[in-house]
């Protein structure tokens, strides 16, 4: 069976303990990260975990893509073509990530983390809206990237117990 299917813990494989509060907390706050920018859902503790340099390496480059290419005027809003439902998944992918590092089920951190990526991509659209016509966009964007780094940063923080997905 595939290693993430198995890190999930819904068919055997390792047993898990329960996912505690921190955790739960966590998870949401990576998913609101991921609401701003998804590739923080899966690059953030790609990036903090024990992935290989190259895999860390590509998570970065997509990360810095993505910040970037959000500062260009052609970017669409991340409310269309499903880009809610994109980003709570982002969330859902970065919280079950946490949650094997953890050797805890995943059940709650996959669904703060589905939520926290919805109210980060509903409550930046809102921070975005309102700062239009007050600051430039691009400082709003640049805010934005740094609550978003910030609150991955919180969330992943190093020192925290790193396992493999295959391991």
């Amino acid at each position: 069976m595939a290693p993430l299917v198995l890190s999930l813990g819904l068919f055997g494989g390792p047993a898990r303990r329960p996912p505690g509060a921190g955790l739960v907390v966590r998870s949401a706050l990576l998913g609101w990260a991921a609401g701003a920018r998804s590739s923080l859902g899966p690059g953030a503790p790609t990036l903090t975990g024990g992935r290989g340099p190259l895999v860390r390496a590509g998570s970065a480059f997509a990360v810095v893509g993505e910040l970037v290419a959000d500062k260009l005027p052609s970017a669409p809003s991340r409310l269309e073509h499903n880009g809610a439902m994109i980003r709570a998944g982002a969330g859902a992918t970065g919280a079950t990530m946490l949650a094997a590092r953890d050797h805890a089920r995943p059940l709650l951190p996959v669904l703060a983390g589905a939520v926290g990526g919805l109210a980060g991509t509903y409550g930046g659209a809102a921070w975005r809206a309102w700062a239009d016509g007050r600051i430039p966009a691009w400082q709003a964007a640049v805010a934005e990237d740094a609550l978003a780094l910030t609150l991955a940063a919180i969330a992943c923080a190093p020192g925290r117990p790193v396992r493999a997905l295959a391991g």
